[in-house]
């Protein structure tokens, strides 16, 4: 089988966290953040076809009950800007549940800019998703 290359998107209002990992090594990479302008469509198509990104993994947002936010609201409006952009790459949902406290907490005080913390939840994210899809591959 051959190797998928994966990005990882912790959407947020004012940054973008990112990450990276292929299906061969299985290790998420935090890939440092974007800040989310009118630009950011380009910047992230740029970055997929620079990196032969084969799945974009987005953080899905929902409150401690499971159930959709307006932040989970921002998040899907944000995907659907992907819709006119021919690009032969799946875009798929991860539940990203407290990846930004997890991400705080790996962190410690190390932590430069807030950025590090999105990028970080990405690499969060995409690590629970390779660990339940390619768990076995």
């Amino acid at each position: 089988m051959s190797s998928k290359n994966f990005l990882a998107l912790d959407v947020g209002e004012r940054r973008i966290g990112l990450a990276m990992a292929d299906s061969q090594v299985k290790i998420a990479v935090p890939f440092g953040w974007l800040e989310n302008s009118e630009k950011i469509i380009q910047e992230i198509t740029e970055l997929v076809l620079r990196h032969d990104i084969d799945v974009i993994v987005v953080g899905y947002p929902r409150n401690q009950s499971g159930e959709p936010t307006k932040q989970t609201q921002f998040v899907e409006d944000f995907v659907k800007q992907f819709a006119d952009i021919e690009l032969d790459t799946e875009i798929v949902f991860q539940d990203e549940s407290l990846t930004s406290v997890q991400a705080e907490q790996r962190l410690g005080n190390k932590i430069k800019d807030k950025g590090e913390i999105d990028a970080e939840a990405a690499s969060i994210i995409l690590q629970d998703f390779l660990e339940e899809k390619y768990e076995n591959s």
